[in-house]
């Protein structure tokens, strides 16, 4: 249960990251935000990057094996770099319509799903 509550932070914490590194890009394309400077859409990155830290730091916490939880940091590493990509590409197929994932991308997500295999293989 630990592990899945981990997850779901990390999912959920992964989305406002996502939101909060990219999510500018469009802001041009929205009145109200694009004759905004760079320290301001600095600002409301930090504003949003707030509540990716209200969810990574919990499911750290809960899923580290040293606060009994079912992953080692380096497994939580691992797992949180999947969940970054998989979120990542769902953002990107939504909000980023003129980007184009080729062959070589899926490639290399397969190969991410290999680490997270062999880091979890005892």
């Amino acid at each position: 249960m630990r592990g899945l509550f981990t997850i779901l932070l990390l999912i959920l914490s992964n989305t406002f990251m996502t939101f909060a590194w990219y999510g500018h890009l469009k802001f041009k394309e929205m009145k109200w935000f694009e004759n905004l400077g760079i320290i301001s859409i600095i600002l409301i990155s930090w504003g949003i990057a707030f509540f990716e830290y209200m969810f990574q730091v919990p499911a750290n916490r809960l899923g580290f094996k040293g606060n009994g939880g079912p992953f080692s940091l380096v497994e939580l590493k691992v797992v949180q770099e999947a969940i970054t990509l998989s979120v990542f590409v769902v953002f990107t197929l939504i909000f980023f319509k003129n980007e184009t994932l080729r062959w070589n991308h899926f490639l290399g997500f397969v190969f991410l799903i290999l680490a997270v295999y062999f880091i979890f293989k005892k």
